[in-house]
């Protein structure tokens, strides 16, 4: 079975995970390899911003 584990962000702290994943993007895409995780958990960090409040699954 999957834990689920929450993280809450400030605006700050929201805007460092999403340049640290887009810088993420970057490199695999340099190093012309998948990004599918790092999109996946992207999309989800972008779509929280209102609620401020992440899950992830363990």
């Amino acid at each position: 079975m999957e834990k689920k584990c929450y993280i809450t962000l400030d605006d700050s702290e929201w805007k460092i995970v999403i340049n640290a994943l887009n810088d993420l993007r970057n490199s695999l895409i340099q190093q012309r390899r998948y990004t599918d995780a790092v999109d996946d958990i992207m999309i989800k960090v972008i779509n929280t911003k209102l609620k401020r409040k992440l899950f992830f699954w363990r």
